[in-house]
């Protein structure tokens, strides 16, 4: 019997994916008003300040533990804020300072945990990654990568269970969107068409290993295909294109039709926590990022050149940011330490 003689299958050369700062298109993004670009300035800003407080004091040794800033990636947590109501939730990983602040949390109250004073958030007890406020909406920083994809998918049930249109806004970076546990998340919230937007702020690197050598997809958007999940790429440097993408996910969970993936394209210019060195990129990419991409830099230019605050205008902002931060730092560095009695409260046995 003769057997047909088939040519052995070619194997195609892998479809090149454009780099992150490509990927994202801004030429339909719409402009912010006055007051938009004024909010988004001052907010930013303060979370620029704070940061840099937060690293110094860490430097003098008056912060222990880890300690992981959001320094460059101000405008994903700003936009996305710009789009919730009361009654909707936040909850993200361990860099968190930004989306506490963002959540309209007491500056002083976030300061004074991460020195692990009394009147912290956490009592002094959670330091950086772990403070939670009921009251402003925010469900907690996370420690463990990835775990609080599936408290943040809870949230969204709980909201559905409860039958409220509230929804719930989930943060995760590139390196936890590797976890098993998130996808588990994408299933379940697409099977019960949960009310969750998916925040994936993917700034390149996650602890140190850049996205193309630990993903064999770096465009994270396409993450929940596979669920049906939809997804867009964001410039996650630009706080209005943040906001008009983050509308529309909202939206789209409030209609009832389920969960949204939305991936920012960030960078953060620090390392990926205190003790980290950042050697595995060069100076001349963060100072690239830096003078070109710069979220609060963007905000700054637009507000001056539509002639919408003056220099003046903006060194006041200025000037009540850094009063707001020094605030902070002193009532933080003077704040009684917690009673040791305290170490037996909110535990569970």
């Amino acid at each position: 019997m003769a057997v047909a003689k088939t040519k052995p299958a070619t194997k195609s050369a892998p479809k090149r994916e454009p780099a992150p700062e490509q990927a994202a298109s801004t030429s339909s993004i719409p402009e912010f008003n006055k007051e938009q670009e004024l909010r988004a300035y001052e907010q930013m800003l303060k979370i620029r300040r704070f940061e840099e407080k937060a690293g110094q004091l860490y430097g003098m040794g008056l912060i222990g533990g880890f300690c992981h800033l959001y320094i460059g990636q101000e405008a994903v947590v700003v936009g996305m804020q710009m789009t919730l109501k009361p009654g909707d939730q936040v909850i993200t990983g361990y860099r968190d300072h930004g989306h506490m602040l963002a959540c309209n949390m007491d500056p002083k109250g976030v300061m004074a945990e991460l020195t692990g004073r009394a009147h912290g958030y956490s009592r002094g007890k959670g330091g950086s990654m772990h403070m939670f406020s009921v009251e402003k909406g925010f469900y907690g920083g996370h420690g463990i990568v990835g775990a609080q994809v599936s408290l943040g998918t809870g949230l969204a049930f709980a909201d559905r269970y409860r039958k409220n249109d509230h929804v719930s806004l989930t943060y995760l970076g590139d390196g936890a969107s590797n976890q098993g546990q998130v996808y588990e998340s994408f299933n379940m919230a697409e099977l019960w068409k949960l009310p969750v937007v998916y925040i994936i702020e993917n700034n390149r690197y996650a602890m140190g290993t850049a996205i193309n050598r630990s993903s064999a997809t770096i465009d994270l958007s396409k993450r929940g295909l596979s669920f049906n999940i939809p997804g867009e790429q964001v410039d996650g440097m630009d706080v209005r294109a943040v906001k008009d993408a983050g509308e529309k996910a909202v939206a789209w969970c409030r209609a009832g039709k389920g969960p949204y993936i939305l991936e920012m394209l960030t960078y953060r210019y620090r390392g990926h926590s205190m003790s980290d060195p950042a050697k595995y990129r060069t100076r001349e990419e963060v100072n690239k990022m830096r003078s070109e991409h710069d979220p609060i830099e963007q905000v700054r230019v637009r507000l001056l050149e539509r002639k919408l605050a003056s220099e003046d205008d903006l060194k006041k902002i200025d000037a009540f940011v850094r009063d707001l931060v020094n605030e902070a730092a002193e009532f933080a560095t003077n704040d009684p330490e917690p009673d040791v009695a305290e170490l037996w409260t909110n535990v569970y046995r």
